[in-house]
């Protein structure tokens, strides 16, 4: 530019008062939208765990690797006073196969979990699983925890 001044586009004053024209930024502030993405991200890491299957138990541990299938399997759980839930639902032993089946569709290929507390008499577990396996459901397993893991199944 002329005489080394810096001025608006096109080399002369704008205005009366001789005051540059002002020129709105036009790149997009992505700090705001990071920080909430971050934010979110924690939000979602704290929270996952406490979505899993919400009666407590103590499970024993195995060294017995785990298996992974994309499926979402049915769980059944048996606490330490030997009541039997399906999911979070409590249920008594005699209406648990018409359940099942209500709720699988009468399916047998249903992958069906079976977790029973460390405390409990290895006969309740094996009551619930062979109940379950007379009933037709092909796909029943226990589960167990892993040594340095939360949980894992233990066999089918």
């Amino acid at each position: 530019m002329a005489g080394g001044m810096l001025g608006p586009p096109g080399g002369g004053r704008s205005g009366i008062s001789g005051r540059s024209r002002y020129r709105p930024m036009a790149d997009i502030n992505v700090t705001p939208f990071v920080d909430v993405m971050l934010v979110l991200l924690i939000v979602f890491m704290v929270t996952a765990p406490l979505l899993t299957v919400g009666v407590p138990v103590d499970l024993p541990e195995t060294k017995a690797a785990s298996l992974n299938d994309a499926d979402e399997p049915l769980v059944l759980t048996v606490d330490r006073d030997g009541k039997v839930y399906i999911q979070e639902t409590g249920i008594e032993l005699e209406n648990l196969v018409p359940r099942l089946r209500a709720v699988t569709g009468n399916n047998p290929d249903v992958r069906i979990f079976v977790r029973g507390d460390s405390r409990i008499a290895y006969g309740r577990v094996m009551e619930i699983m062979g109940t379950v396996s007379a009933a037709g459901f092909n796909k029943v397993a226990l589960l167990a925890k892993l040594p340095g893991q939360e949980e894992g199944v233990a066999g089918q």
